[in-house]
């Protein structure tokens, strides 16, 4: 069998095992418990609330876009109360079309969308690493489109079962990564800058994917750069507003940023991580050239 066909094969039985996961997590969506990793903190909402409801603040009451639980002002109830919001403002700008959707209908269709996402991600993925051999191709078409990691009762990948389960943003991000990666190997540094921008809600998986990201651009980072800084300026607007400032600076202060990994959070990280291993040679050859032209 060609290479590219038993590719196409693995990447149709992980496709197919994705979905098998997505199917055993849906009844979780509509569940309020401690979810994944709060054992006895009584009953949750799901993470997906702390989108929701804040990207309704930041259209109506801006200054509590930020604010932990519920606030009288009119948002949308979400029981037992909405988690709180920890992203920069410019993922509210990209959620609020959500808002023409009830809460429950909203995140099923926010994970379907999610869903949707993962054949794009096994294309880009496969072309990122073209030439590279079909096993190492598999293991990181692997890692990321399923994350194996099994648990009773949480199907084939405990990372996935709770992305669907909580409604979570992390294939999401992990898309617009491997796309701002591919986007900068063939030859688009200013593409890549602008899908950078839209991965930067959460900065810290966009850090992990720099060394990659740098190699590919093959020393073309003011043209990452600009269209990077512009963008990010533009989805981040709602800043300049003092109350979302201050929300933001309150939620960090008060250890917002030192979440630790859950589960879901594995998916970006093995993504940038695994095409980071699997091109260390490209990874180590740019730097080596950088330092060798510094000097």
């Amino acid at each position: 069998m060609k290479p590219g066909l038993t590719v196409a094969l693995v990447v149709a039985i992980l496709l197919a095992l994705a979905l098998l996961t997505f199917i055993v997590a849906l009844p979780e969506t509509t569940r309020a418990d401690s979810g994944c990793c709060a054992p006895g903190s009584g009953a949750l909402a799901k993470d997906f609330s702390a989108y929701y409801v804040p990207a309704w603040r930041l259209l109506h009451d801006p200054t509590n876009v930020y604010t932990k639980g519920s606030v009288p002002d009119g948002s949308p109830q979400v029981l037992p109360q909405p988690q709180e919001f920890k992203y920069l403002p410019s993922f509210l700008v990209m959620a609020a079309p959500l808002l023409l959707l009830p809460y429950q209908t909203a995140l099923l269709a926010f994970d379907l969308f999610q869903l949707l996402l993962l054949p794009f991600i096994a294309f880009l993925l496969y072309q990122i690493m073209k030439g590279r051999g079909v096993v190492a191709i598999s293991v990181v078409e692997s890692a990321v489109l399923l994350a194996p990691s099994p648990f009773p009762g949480w199907g084939l990948s405990a990372a996935y079962y709770w992305q669907w389960g909580e409604g979570q943003a992390k294939v999401l991000i992990t898309f617009l990564l491997i796309l701002a990666l591919y986007m900068a190997k063939y030859g688009h540094p200013k593409l890549a800058g602008v899908v950078c921008a839209l991965a930067s809600f959460d900065p810290r998986f966009l850090v992990l994917a720099v060394p990659l990201l740098a190699s590919y651009s093959k020393g073309k980072w003011t043209q990452v750069a600009a269209p990077f800084a512009a963008t990010f300026g533009v989805l981040n607007l709602p800043l300049l507003s003092p109350g979302v400032a201050a929300g933001m600076v309150r939620m960090l202060e008060s250890g917002g940023a030192e979440t630790l990994p859950f589960p879901y959070s594995w998916i970006p990280i093995l993504a940038a991580v695994s095409l980071t291993v699997a091109d260390w040679g490209v990874v180590k050859g740019a730097f080596g050239r950088d330092r060798a032209h510094a000097e």
